[in-house]
């Protein structure tokens, strides 16, 4: 081996003792309590104050942990709250219903029906003013005399 070897492996050896040091402090720092800590511990086993809400443990120590269940107020709804306004209580269906059972008939064939209704009236006429013309008629006929 040459001497240069010798150097590094001496130096890496030396570098490793020194971070074993290191590792072995920081084990110890952390084994060793500190005395705040200590009784910081002991006042908190001493101390513990379990809640329980949904639980109730079997062990009597604990049951006195167990709180009562929250108290909600109650919700009242604003809609549900105030009274509904008064509406017309009419049945839908008879807004949609014909107030006829024919209304569709007489619709359709409305038209055909002015004409036949003009068509009456002239006839009408017609007849009145022939019936009027057979009284005159018979009026020349019996000279004039009128029976009332």
């Amino acid at each position: 081996m040459s001497g240069g070897e010798d150097e590094s492996l001496d130096a890496a050896a030396a570098t490793r003792r020194e971070r074993l040091r290191a590792l072995r402090a920081a084990q110890e720092l952390l084994n060793t309590p500190d005395d705040d800590a200590a009784s910081d511990n002991e006042e908190e086993n001493d101390n513990v104050n379990m809640k329980f809400r949904n639980y109730l443990p079997h062990d009597k120590q604990l049951q006195e942990g167990k709180l009562a269940p929250p108290v909600l107020p109650k919700f009242v709804d604003p809609v549900m709250a105030a009274p509904p306004p008064e509406e017309n209580k009419e049945d839908p269906f008879l807004n949609i219903a014909p107030k006829k059972p024919n209304w569709d008939l007489r619709r359709d064939v409305q038209k055909r029906l002015d004409k036949l209704e003009r068509r009456t009236q002239k006839a009408m006429l017609i007849l009145m003013e022939r019936e009027e013309a057979n009284r005159r008629s018979e009026d020349r006929e019996n000279g004039g005399e009128r029976l009332m």
